[in-house]
Order: C-alpha cells, then sequence, then structure tokens
C-alpha cells in the first residue's frame, strides 16, 4: 500500500500542477442555478430527500445539465457517464451492452456497481444480469431535465443499496408556461430523427410535460440496414398542492441496435469502422435443445429494449417539521440480446479442419480459396423478459440543527430467461462477412465446439429498513451517518441444455446490514472539506448462483462486501469550482466468470485513487473543464492489477461563446484520454491507451431557433476498449467508434 500511495501522490501532483482549465461545465446549469453562477442545487443522496448546494455535501457529485448532454451528443446511455470522474465506461457495443468501471470495483463486464434511477427510483433493482445492465434499457431524449452522479457516499445505505455509482435521471416537469421543442437530427451515418417535448398547464396547479423521438439509422459503423431504430414517448404530470406535489410518469420505449463485439485485430482492413454484421449474415439459423430444433432469428436485432417504467413522488410537508417522501416504480418488458459473438482468432480457410467438398459462401454462392481469412462466429440468442415494483417511502423531522429519517424500501423483481449461446459457425472476414457451406462445423449445426442452452425463471424480494440522521453542530461543522437492515430472497429454477428437467433450483433467504458515516467541515461559505467511511453490501441476484451453485456451504459467502473511503475538498465561487476527493476500497468475493456456465472465480480487490473536477467560467464567454481520475487497483491474491481498469483517465472540454452578426455562436470541444488498461486478471494482455477529440459548434440563430453540428472521434482514432472477454488470449478487441458527424436544428416556442 506504501508504493501505492507514492504512485498516487506523484499523479496527484502532476494533476494539481496543470493549469485549471475546465469545461462549460458537465456540472452547470443544474436546476435553480442563476446564470451567472457555476454552483448547483443537488437532489441525489440525502435520506430525507431535500435538495442543497453541491459545496455542501459530503459526496462527491457530479451534474449533467440537459443543454450539457445536447452538446456531448453521446451515442448511448453510457457514453453519458464519460464526463464522471472515477468512471471508465466502455460504449462501443452500440446503443445497449455497455460496460461501465467505477472507482476500481471489479467487474467482467456489464455494469454490476451502476444503478440508473428515474425520479429518484431505481429503474430496475439488480444492477446487471448476464446480457442486461441498466443503460440498455434507459434511452436519453429531450424530455431528460439533468443527471445527477454520485459515487459512494450514502448510496450503500438508501435506495436499492448500491455501493458504487447511482445516477439518478430527473424529467422536465410543466409549469403554467407553455412551452415546447421540436427537433430534427441526422448525421453522416444516415440518422433519421425527430424529437419533441411540450409542457404546460392543464387544470388549476395541475402541470403536464410530454415527449419523446422516433430515430433511424445505420449506425456509426454503417452496417448496410436501418441498423439503429426505436422510438420512445414520455408523459409526467404533476400536481401542486398547499403542502407539496404529487407527481406521476410514465416512459414507454421501443429502441434497439446491432450489438458491436470484438473483432480480429490482426487482420488488415478491420478497423474501427469494421462491423462482422451485415445484410449477408443478419439472418441466420441455429440449433437447440437435446433435440438439435432449428430456428433461425434476425441477428440484426442487436440489443435493446421494448418495454415501458411508470412511476411517481409523493412529497408532502405533514406539518412544519414532519416531512413524507414516497416513490414507486415499475417496470415490465423484453431485454433481448442477439448477437454474432467471435469464438478465437481470424485464421485462413486451408488450416480449418473438415472442409468437405469446395467452401462457398451461403448468401453469394462464390468459392473461397484456401488464403481466404476467415474465423469462428457463434450466432447467441438471448431473450430476457424482466419486472420489477419498487417502493421507497421516508417520513423526516426537521429540528433546528438537524434532520432525522426513517425509511422503508421494498421490491420486487423476476426474470424469464432463454438462451442459446455457442452455435459457432465459420465466416469470411470482411466487413459484414457471409456464413460458409462445405465445412461440417457450418453444414451441421450441431457439430461446432461448444452450446450453452437453458430456460430459467426467477423471482427475488428485497426489502429494508434505513435511517439517518444529519446534525448540524456549529456553522462550520455537519455530521451524518446512516443504517440500512436488508433482507435478500432469491428463488430461481434452471434448465439447463433445454431438456424439460430443473438442474439447478435456488431458495435463498439473507439479511445483511451496511452503514455510512461523514463528517463535513466548511471553514469558509463556499471552501471545505469532507470525509466519509461506508461499508455496503453487492447482494447476489440470479446469474451469482447459476455460476455458484453448490459452490458455497453459505450463501452468506455470494454477497460481496465493499468498504470504502473518502476524503475530499471542495472550492465554489461565481464562476470557478474544484472539487478533489481521494478514496480507497476493497470488494471483497467478486466473482469473474469468463463465459456463462463456466463457474466463477472469487476475488477480492482494493482500490486507491483521486478524482479531480474543475470548472471555471469568464465573462468573456469562456469555459472549461477539466476532470482527471488517477487510480491504483489491486488483486489482493495477486498483486495483479483488475483487470480493464485503467491508471488515469483525463477529459478537458473548453467552449467559446461569441457574437456572429445578429447570430450567437459557441464552439466547444473535448480531449478525453485513458491509459493502459489490462484485458484480464492475469495482467498477460494490454490493452493500449489512447487519446480522442470531439469537436462542435452551436448556433443560436434566433432566440426559437438552433442549429448544432458535432464531430466525435475528430482524428478517427482507433483506441480499443476490451479485448476478447471469453479468450483474453486471442488476438480480438473492440474499437470504439468510428469519427461520424451528428447536425441538428431545433425550434422552441
Amino acid at each position: 500500500m506504501v508504493a501505492k500511495l507514492n504512485k498516487i501522490s506523484a499523479a496527484l501532483a502532476l494533476v494539481c500542477s496543470m493549469p485549471l482549465i475546465a469545461q462549460t461545465n458537465t456540472d452547470a446549469t443544474a436546476p435553480a442555478e442563476s446564470q451567472g453562477e457555476i454552483e448547483q442545487i443537488v437532489v441525489t443522496g440525502k435520506a430525507s430527500g431535500m435538495s442543497g448546494f453541491k459545496v455542501d455535501t459530503s459526496y462527491a457529485i457530479t451534474n449533467v445539465s440537459a443543454e450539457n448532454i445536447g452538446r456531448l451528443a453521446p451515442k448511448s446511455t453510457a457514453e453519458l457517464f464519460t464526463v464522471v470522474p472515477g468512471v471508465w465506461a466502455e460504449s462501443s457495443g452500440g446503443v445497449a451492452g455497455a460496460n461501465v468501471f467505477v472507482r476500481g470495483f471489479p467487474s467482467t463486464g456489464d455494469a454490476p456497481f451502476l444503478t440508473i434511477q428515474l425520479n429518484g427510483a431505481p429503474i430496475f433493482p439488480p444492477p446487471t444480469l448476464s446480457f442486461l445492465e441498466n443503460s440498455s434499457i434507459f434511452r436519453l431524449d429531450e424530455t431528460v431535465h439533468f443527471m445527477e452522479a454520485l459515487r459512494g457516499g450514502s448510496t450503500p445505505v438508501l435506495s436499492n443499496g448500491q455501493p458504487g455509482l447511482t445516477t439518478n435521471f430527473l424529467l422536465k416537469e410543466g409549469s403554467e408556461v407553455t412551452e415546447g421543442l421540436v427537433k430534427f437530427s441526422t448525421s453522416s451515418y444516415g440518422l433519421r430523427r425527430v424529437d419533441g417535448v411540450v409542457s404546460g398547464e392543464i387544470a388549476d396547479r395541475l402541470y403536464v410535460m410530454a415527449g419523446g423521438y422516433i430515430s433511424s439509422s445505420e449506425g456509426p459503423r454503417e452496417t448496410g440496414f436501418n441498423s439503429e431504430k426505436g422510438h420512445q414517448f414520455t408523459v409526467n404530470v404533476t400536481k401542486e398542492l398547499d403542502n407539496g406535489t404529487i407527481n406521476v410518469y410514465t416512459r414507454q420505449t421501443d429502441d434497439h441496435g446491432v450489438w458491436h463485439l470484438p473483432v480480429a485485430l490482426n487482420v488488415p482492413g478491420v478497423d474501427n469502422d469494421y462491423s462482422q454484421i451485415g445484410p449477408n449474415n443478419r439472418l441466420g439459423k441455429i440449433a437447440y435443445g437435446p433435440d438439435g430444433e432449428e430456428q433461425s432469428y434476425d441477428f440484426g436485432d442487436g440489443r435493446g429494449w421494448n418495454g415501458g417504467i411508470t412511476g411517481g413522488t409523493v412529497d408532502l410537508d405533514l406539518t412544519d417539521s414532519w416531512r413524507l417522501m414516497y416513490r414507486f416504480s415499475h417496470i415490465a418488458g423484453e431485454a433481448n440480446t442477439f448477437g454474432l459473438v467471435p469464438e478465437g482468432g481470424a485464421t485462413t480457410l486451408g488450416n480449418v479442419e473438415g472442409i468437405n467438398g469446395p467452401v462457398t459462401g451461403v448468401t453469394s454462392g462464390d468459392t473461397y480459396a484456401d488464403d481466404t481469412v476467415v474465423q469462428q462466429i457463434g450466432r447467441w440468442v438471448v431473450m430476457k423478459d424482466i419486472e420489477a415494483f419498487t417502493n421507497d417511502i421516508a417520513f423526516s423531522k426537521t429540528t433546528d440543527n438537524a434532520v432525522f429519517t426513517l425509511g422503508y424500501y421494498a421490491t420486487n423483481f423476476s426474470v424469464q430467461d432463454w438462451w442459446s449461446i455457442g452455435n459457432q459457425s465459420w465466416f469470411v472476414v470482411e466487413k459484414g462477412g457471409e456464413a460458409l457451406s462445405g465445412i461440417d462445423c457450418n453444414d451441421s449445426l450441431e457439430s461446432c465446439s461448444w452450446n450453452y442452452d437453458i430456460d430459467a425463471t426467477g423471482d427475488g424480494d428485497t426489502s429494508a429498513f434505513y435511517g439517518a440522521v444529519e446534525y448540524q453542530l456549529n456553522e462550520q461543522w455537519r455530521v451524518d451517518v446512516g443504517l440500512r437492515r436488508e433482507s435478500h430472497k432469491i428463488t430461481y429454477v434452471v434448465d439447463e441444455g433445454l431438456t424439460g428437467d430443473i438442474s439447478k433450483a435456488v431458495d435463498y433467504d439473507e439479511s445483511k446490514t451496511a452503514w455510512t458515516a461523514g463528517v463535513n467541515w466548511m471553514w469558509q461559505r463556499n471552501m471545505g472539506v469532507f470525509a466519509r467511511i461506508n461499508k455496503g453490501n453487492k447482494m447476489p441476484f440470479f446469474d451469482d448462483f447459476r455460476d455458484n451453485y453448490g459452490g458455497f456451504e453459505s450463501g452468506d459467502k455470494l454477497i460481496k462486501e465493499v468498504t470504502q473511503y473518502e476524503f475530499g475538498y471542495k472550492w465554489a465561487e461565481q464562476n470557478y469550482s474544484i472539487y478533489l476527493t481521494s478514496f480507497y476500497n476493497e470488494v471483497d468475493g467478486e466473482q469473474f466468470v469468463t463465459r456463462p456456465g463456466v463457474p466463477a472465480e472469487i476475488l477480492t480487490t482494493e482500490a486507491m485513487g483521486i478524482e479531480f473536477d474543475a470548472n471555471y467560467r469568464a465573462a468573456n464567454g469562456f469555459a472549461v473543464n477539466l476532470n482527471a481520475t488517477v487510480q491504483d487497483t489491486e488483486i489482493a491474491s495477486t498483486g495483479n492489477q483488475v483487470m480493464r481498469q485503467p491508471d488515469w483517465m483525463l477529459r478537458v472540454t473548453p467552449s467559446y461563446g461569441f457574437d456572429v452578426a445578429d447570430m450567437y455562436a459557441t464552439v466547444y470541444g473535448t480531449l478525453a484520454s485513458v491509459g493502459d488498461r489490462f484485458g484480464d486478471n492475469g495482467n498477460t494482455v494490454t490493452l493500449e491507451g489512447y487519446s480522442k477529440i470531439d469537436l462542435g459548434v452551436q448556433l443560436d440563430i434566433t432566440q426559437q431557433l438552433k442549429a448544432q453540428l458535432s464531430v466525435a472521434n475528430l482524428t478517427d482514432k482507433d483506441g480499443i476498449t476490451e479485448g476478447d472477454p471469453r479468450s483474453a488470449g486471442s488476438p480480438n478487441g473492440r474499437y470504439i467508434m468510428p469519427r461520424s458527424i451528428d447536425f441538428s436544428i431545433s425550434y422552441t416556442f
């Protein structure tokens, strides 16, 4: 640990020696912020649900306004998370199926330490199931008011007890003024998208906001067909009462896109524009079950979400000192995955075993020679139905110098899974390369190396009592503590092989306690420090039992215990702010699974790091943000670095606004850099760091008409986000998205 401390200290000295250049504030323009100030109001992270200034919080939180979400123009929800210090988000797989890593917390992929909330309630309490992480079922559009991202802090005690990252998306609400927006977007990859939102008063103190989008495109990798398409519609109704508000919303989504996977990095012509899937291979047949039943699927459907989220909030002042906060959320829908997944590296046709005659293309009929580059690709089918109903109620008592909160959180959730993964065939390695015939493995769908077929269903029930006290000792000192007692139940049955018989059955019931304690010292009105310790739990869900069935005598050992320490400095003035947070965490018992059906490796890890977030806004229209993370992760048993966790990350986002004739223009950009990572826990595969530049210009043509042009990955950098999680030694990897140009024009009224 001493060596770690020296490394972190040296990196901190480097970061602090940089000029203070920060953004038009990825944190800027949250609600209730005056246009002349850089400090903002936050609403996430307090048990009572009460809002406060960010500079007064005793935890690390980042805000991103609707305006800045628009400027960032993220291609997916997960891509937005790249603006949060301490977070490494791999969004190279498309609109869904991202991997999100938080402060060195270990993971093989997906996002086990991420919770997404909508208006303060988790959209789906299990943060990750195989082939499903929360960002896959949430789409950004013009109905989002802003996002808050809270790392560590009080999260192990509140809501679903997420010890890692909680991102809370707040919807826009109506007001007495009728207003709206219509926006058309296009791009270099054939995007056609229309967004709209309108809000206003529909009755006395009854307000509504409604909006959504329709979208279709080939995607940045230009697959040759409309591989990313969908629509979404949201309604948010708010009733203002004499003693509070009642809010109800519903959000219906049907959106999906091609699932981009690692490709053969050692083959000429395979770059960040390459996509294995295309018109010649999007349709394919698999064989599954003990009788080899065959079925065709459209693998162009990729990953996505077809379902709805309905929820609401009741926020009432019961008396002068008592307050009620109640949130609920219900989600139901399908989150299916169809993908072409590589199985090992590329080779030439002459090296393939089982050739039984001339090798020809299934689609074209062309004959291929022995020097043709080919790769074994699996047709993976995962069909997943999910449902959850969540309730969170809290009563708060406010005194002259304290707030006492007692709450109850309860949720039940279910999943129905049908998988057939494996299903390998040989394909030509070219963009949209076709499958081949004349090879035993391809001609007989059951003759390839492995398959894993399951039919599974599970139900879960989590309930927790939590309490918190926030006590103001004097004008400078404030302390807060929180405690959570959680009961977690899982019933789960699995039919492996689709034989009709249950091969695994789980009946699990365990309880655990989580807690947090923090102290905040504001020695000046806008300057102070905080310290916090918390101990939380990542409870086991369905995949944990399937991959570790019978592996532990006590189900308690499947619970991952997370201990975190934080120390932060903050300083916020009218036109600049600095937030510096150091952290140390230990995760005991996280599972690593190379592929579904393979037993997990259980590891204990620790991480130490520093997050730096600085913002500056000048009177002449110049603004800039610098956020950086330096961290060191370690697997306790080996001393190796945790897989896919970078040593450092840096984002610099400047902008400059100026008059152009009768119009106003804003030019902005982002330089994002990341250090080397390892593709496996054995640290045998190095993923090289890279830098990416994004540029954009926003033009206010009139007060109501606005145009925006943005260029992502300006230099067309071939950065790698991951290797091959299923075969660490193979020469496969997944590129970041290629250069793309987006243009939009919007009209507000």
